[in-house]
C-alpha cells in the first residue's frame, strides 16, 4: 500500500509532485501540509490570494488548493486569473469551501476548478481527492488523438482544432468533449459522464453537465453534441 502511494506522488521524471495550498487559517495549512507530505508530495503554502498568485507563478505547481474565502483575492478570483494564462491551463485546482449549496459548487467548477472539498476538512478525504485527480490525469495522458470530420482533439496537449483553427476549452469542457468524441454516435448516460469526467469522489448535479455542454457547443460553434432527452448526450457530425 505504501509503495502505491509513493508512485502516485511522483511524476514521469521521478520528481515529487508539487502542491500549493492557499488558506488564511494557519491550522488548516499545517494539517493539510502534514498529511500531503506523508503521501510523498512537496507542499508549499500561501496565506492569501495575492501570495497564492505570486507563488503559483514562481513554482508552477502540479496542483493548487485554494480556499474560496481568502483575504486580498478570493480563491475564485485567483482561479480565474490563473486559468487565463497558458501556463496554468492544465494545472489541477481544488477549492476548499464552506459553501455547500449546489449553485456555489457549480460556480466554482465553471471557473475552472477540477474539484472542491467542503469544510470542515477531513484530511483523509482531501488526500483521497488529490490522489484521484493525479490518477485521472495519468490515465488521460495515455489517450490517443481523435479526428472526426473537421474536428481534431489532442488529449496530451489539450488542444481542439476545427478546420485547423484552435479553440480554447476549459479543462473540464475538454475532458467532456473528449469522452463524447471517443465513441461517436454512442449515448453516454449522465452518471457515466459524471463518473468519467468528474470522478466518483466528486458530488455534482445534473445541472453541472448541462452548463458544461452548453459552453462546449458555444465555443465550438457547431451542433455536434446531441441531447438524448432523459438519457444523456452523444457526439456526432
Amino acid at each position: 500500500m505504501k509503495l502505491t502511494l509513493c508512485k502516485q506522488s511522483v511524476n514521469m521524471e521521478g520528481k515529487s509532485k508539487q502542491i500549493l495550498i492557499a488558506d488564511d487559517e494557519p491550522d488548516i495549512l499545517e494539517i493539510v501540509s502534514y498529511n500531503l507530505e506523508k503521501e510523498g508530495y512537496t507542499v508549499f503554502t500561501a496565506k492569501d490570494g495575492n501570495e497564492a498568485l505570486e507563488k503559483a507563478r514562481q513554482l508552477n505547481p502540479d496542483l493548487i488548493i485554494l480556499d474560496i474565502m481568502m483575504p486580498k483575492k478570493t480563491g475564485v478570483e485567483v482561479c480565474k486569473i490563473l486559468r487565463g494564462q497558458p501556463a496554468f491551463q492544465e494545472t489541477l485546482i481544488i477549492f476548499l469551501t464552506a459553501m455547500s449549496d449546489e449553485a456555489s459548487q457549480i460556480k466554482g467548477l465553471e471557473t475552472g476548478a477540477d474539484d472542491y472539498v467542503n469544510k470542515p476538512i477531513s484530511p483523509k478525504v482531501l488526500t483521497s481527492r488529490v490522489n484521484a485527480l493525479f490518477r485521472r490525469v495519468g490515465n488521460k495522458e495515455t489517450g490517443k488523438s481523435i479526428t472526426i470530420g473537421n474536428v481534431s482533439i489532442d488529449p496530451v496537449k489539450f488542444i481542439v482544432t476545427i478546420n485547423g483553427n484552435e479553440i480554447v476549452l476549459a479543462k473540464k469542457e475538454f475532458e467532456l468533449l473528449y469522452l463524447l468524441a471517443s465513441r461517436p454516435g454512442r449515448v453516454f448516460l449522465r452518471n457515466e459522464i459524471l463518473s468519467q469526467v468528474w470522478g466518483n469522489e466528486v458530488i455534482v448535479g445534473d445541472r453541472t453537465i448541462d452548463v458544461h455542454i452548453r459552453k462546449v457547443r458555444q465555443k465550438m460553434g457547431m451542433d455536434c453534441i446531441t441531447t438524448v432527452k432523459g438519457v444523456g448526450y452523444k457526439f456526432e457530425i
